[in-house]
């Protein structure tokens, strides 16, 4: 399966999705207001559509996010809820919440994600120097 690496600027994420079953690894991290919100996140989506195929027997994606706009936010619901249908098939998923351990308001938005989508979610707080 191919992979997804996507550096991060200002503006968008750092993005990596990488379902190799000896190392893999799946990230959003970083800022996310690009100015096309669909464009950018597209390719991800589509990404999650055929990993969803055949998924690993665990799928772990991380989530570290510094800042993301309202616009960013639909798109994060439409990524978990595609982890949600992975779950409902009965698949091992587990979203990971990276939220700076002063950020309540990052600490809030995870905990609002994991209101509304029935994925296992871990808050995972981080200090930053």
């Amino acid at each position: 399966m191919r992979v997804i690496k996507i550096e991060g600027t200002d503006d968008t994420p750092q993005v990596t999705l990488d379902a190799n079953p000896e190392n893999p690894f799946m990230e959003i991290s970083g800022r996310s207001l690009p100015e096309d919100v669909v464009a950018f996140y597209d390719p991800i989506l589509e990404w999650l559509d055929e990993y969803a195929e055949n998924p690993l027997e665990k799928t772990v994606l991380n989530i570290k996010l510094e800042y993301f706009n309202t616009a960013s936010s639909k798109l994060l619901l439409d990524i978990l809820l595609k982890l949600e249908d992975m779950n409902d098939a009965g698949k091992d998923v587990l979203v990971r919440w990276h939220f700076p351990d002063d950020d309540e308001d990052m600490e809030e938005a995870g905990e609002e994600y994991e209101d509304i989508v029935e994925v296992p979610f871990e808050q995972v707080s981080y200090s930053i120097d």
